[in-house]
């Protein structure tokens, strides 16, 4: 049973719901489904990747992805399916995250939301997927699909666009197509900085686009390009209003090889630093 196989794993509270003793919808073929706490689900995953505890967020995910399948909450489920492929994507681990990727196009199919902004978002993830394991081609056309739902139902300025520009640009800059990726990286900036703190977001995309130019242009042709836009990253990062918390020590560890791989070997350290040290007192 899952309770069994869970209780030695995580604390009670983290995956047990509360159930009334006399749910004669329990065992029916037609039952309703019984949602799951998506809000309490992502709050403890947040709890979980702000320690830095890849482990336990796995195991806090399994759960609840079998449990809102048990129960039929597909809806649910898609989300967590989400939320697993970012793990896995983050972790390299290809072989699990891309048959995350086929069950949650299953579950898109299953439960029509392919349009909806909920379906958008699990495109998004599918898209981010094949990037990350260097599938630029595959990629590109669930980005796009996004895209297009996005631009229809979202009031702008959104999150959720701006980083859709920004992974479109990251897969165009592969796909050698760089007028259009730095189109797009434009467009990520001019949604982020009407965004509450939109900086780290904006770190991110200045230093995609300090790759664009090397792969665009040389190395050494772009390097003052490069620094320049090097530059601004690092004073995006260093904004004084952004919560200093996991999320905020997880994009300056993303942000650390690149700095080092341009020679920027003190911007690199300072930022290992700042990410362990939140890392630590967490």
């Amino acid at each position: 049973m899952l309770q069994e196989k869970y209780s030695n794993e995580l604390p009670k509270e983290d995956y047990a719901e509360p159930q009334c003793l006399l749910n004669m919808n329990r065992g029916q073929e037609n039952a309703p489904a019984r949602r799951v706490p998506m809000g309490r689900i992502i709050e403890k995953l947040d709890e979980y990747l702000g320690k830095d505890d890849w482990g336990a967020a796995e195991r806090h995910l399994d759960y609840w992805l079998a449990d809102a399948l048990s129960g039929g909450d597909k809806t649910g489920a898609l989300a967590i399916q989400g939320e697993r492929m970012g793990l896995f994507r983050k972790r390299g681990r290809e072989k699990e995250a891309l048959e995350t990727v086929r069950a949650a196009l299953a579950l898109l199919a299953e439960t029509g939301m392919e349009e909806s902004l909920t379906g958008a978002t699990s495109l998004v993830n599918i898209a981010t997927v094949f990037k990350t394991f260097d599938k630029a081609a595959d990629a590109l056309p669930y980005f796009e699909r996004a895209q297009s739902i996005y631009e229809k139902h979202l009031d702008k300025p959104d999150n959720r666009l701006g980083g859709l520009y920004n992974n479109m640009a990251l897969v165009l800059t592969d796909l050698g197509r760089f007028k259009e990726a730095r189109t797009y990286y434009e467009k990520a900036l001019e949604v982020m900085k009407h965004i509450p703190h939109g900086e780290l977001e904006m770190a991110v995309t200045y230093l995609n686009l300090a790759d664009l130019e090397a792969a665009e242009k040389g190395q050494e042709e772009a390097e003052e390009a490069i620094q320049n836009l090097l530059d601004q990253g690092r004073a995006m990062l260093d904004t004084p209003s952004l919560p200093r918390d996991g999320y905020y020590a997880y994009v300056l560890r993303t942000c650390v090889p690149t700095f080092r791989f341009y020679g920027r070997f003190m911007d690199g350290d300072e930022l290992e630093a700042i990410s362990q040290e939140i890392y630590r007192n967490a």
